[in-house]
């Protein structure tokens, strides 16, 4: 008679995606791990998303999940209460809706940047690269695959601005347009990539000679500077859509570990949009004669 299929513990799956991304690597600023839920509990559904904000919980509460996996934490900086009230009484209202609901939330942050395959593979995967090494390699990983960001190559060059528009299909739609610094036409054959904030990897960026930099939140200060510098291409995306691949690839990674272990797991990924901008204004670009913006 066939197996059925077992129900793992909330313990259970916390081993697996803490093998899959080991929290001691982790930045030591980082928040990662088990915020809330009983280990005993039994897990049937999960749900991967980017951020732990009230829309993704009360998604979480409505498809019945057992368990919430998020990239960003909930509490980076320590907190004395959580309660549902004052400046962070946001934060309080999702712990309580959290246990009200049996669901359980994990944290995977810098420890999946840094992961083979981890958020920046799931990064250059979307926008069409083939992966050749990470940016900035970890110095313990004698393979010479973990690390922040990651270098890739083209099938085929396209020029910046055909890479952009890829780039613009590959990753979910926000309220922020790609931003491009460098010349449309200029070929690109490698690009670096880093999903989240990355604009403190330019001098990486640069000593790897890539054609092109693709991450998010990058600063006029340092982005103009890369540039007047000699640097690569810059593209700017928003922060939430350049991690919002890392999600499908880990549900799969999870998928992956049910199946082998027998469990009747079930995984889902939020397609909830939680970028905080939400609309954006088309100016036009003002002529060399009309003089500086008013």
């Amino acid at each position: 008679m066939p197996t059925e299929p077992a129900t793992p513990t909330l313990a259970d799956v916390i081993a697996a995606l803490d093998a899959l991304w080991p929290r001691e690597r982790a930045e030591a600023w980082d928040a990662v791990g088990l915020v809330c839920g009983d280990p005993a509990a039994s897990v049937r559904r999960v749900l991967f998303a980017v951020d732990p904000v009230q829309p993704v919980v009360d998604e979480a509460v409505r498809i019945g999940a057992d368990l919430l996996v998020t990239h960003h934490p909930l509490y980076l900086r320590g907190t004395t209460t959580v309660a549902p009230e004052g400046p962070a009484g946001f934060k309080g209202r999702v712990v309580h809706d959290l246990i009200r609901g049996g669901v359980a939330l994990h944290v995977a942050h810098t420890n999946a940047d840094r992961a083979d395959p981890g958020v920046s593979d799931a990064l250059a995967a979307a926008v069409g690269l083939r992966i050749t090494g990470p940016l900035v390699p970890d110095p313990d990983d004698p393979a010479g695959r973990r690390g922040l960001g990651r270098i890739g190559e083209l099938d085929a060059p396209l020029t910046l601005a055909e890479f952009a528009e890829l780039a613009a299909r590959g990753l979910p739609e926000t309220a922020n347009p790609l931003r491009v610094a460098g010349d449309p036409k200029a070929l690109v054959r490698t690009a670096a990539v880093c999903g989240g904030s990355g604009d403190g990897l330019f001098a990486e960026v640069t000593a790897a000679g890539v054609d092109v930099f693709l991450t998010a939140d990058l600063r006029h200060h340092p982005a103009s500077e890369a540039r007047l510098a000699g640097g690569p291409a810059l593209i700017d995306a928003a922060h939430w859509a350049t991690e919002w691949p890392w999600c499908e690839q880990a549900a799969a990674q999870l998928d992956e570990i049910s199946d082998r272990h027998g469990w009747a797991l079930r995984t889902h990924v939020s397609d909830a949009v939680t970028d905080p901008w939400t609309a954006h204004t088309s100016l036009p670009v003002p002529s060399s004669s009309s003089g500086a913006p008013r």
